[in-house]
């Protein structure tokens, strides 16, 4: 595969979590973004769509690994090993899902974390704004949520804090595949 469709990888990667964390919330009537996580989603006991949104967080973290230990390596070397822990630590969400307890909270801390510290590596090494603006996001979804500001689900920090973060690597992988072009 030439490197342009590896960086592809980083484009299609975040695409496919989105997919399919959307297919499991329009498929769990159940679900509510002001009681649940959106690991709930992946309950392998409780959930009918734990198949579907697990495997769309494991095959969306392999793309994703699989784009930060090729092209965007050569892009960002300090940065690209912080999504590729990020990555892995994604697929381990969906591997040691709920029924796990307390392994499946401390991978869940791990990515968030990890994605953080991803988004401080690549502001610092490519002075990305984008990638500053998702660890402010991040950081202000997660204090407003433990602080009780509002109320909701814990699955509003996962996914307000995950979004930014999308962008900055999605943008990355396009930004690369263009400088290929």
């Amino acid at each position: 595969m030439d490197e342009r469709m590896w960086s592809l990888l980083g484009v299609i990667g975040p695409l496919i979590a989105y997919v399919f964390v959307g297919i499991s919330i329009a498929s769990a009537p159940w679900f509510s973004w002001s009681e649940n996580a959106l690991s709930d989603l992946g309950h392998a006991s409780r959930s009918d769509v734990a198949p579907y949104f697990n495997f769309g967080l494991a095959f969306a973290g392999l793309l994703v690994l699989i784009y930060a230990v090729t092209v965007f390596r050569r892009h960002a070397k300090l940065s690209s090993l912080c999504l590729a822990v990020s990555a892995f630590s994604l697929q381990l969400i969906a591997v040691f899902d709920e029924v796990y307890g307390s392994l499946h909270l401390a991978v869940s801390v791990l990515f968030f974390v990890s994605i953080g510290v991803a988004s401080v590596a690549y502001a610092i090494e490519k002075r990305s704004l984008l990638a500053a603006i998702s660890v402010v996001v991040g950081l202000a979804s997660w204090i407003s949520y433990w602080a009780g500001i509002y109320e909701a689900g814990i699955a509003v920090p996962e996914i307000v804090s995950f979004t930014p973060v999308a962008s900055w690597v999605v943008w990355s992988a396009w930004k690369i595949y263009s400088d290929l072009l």
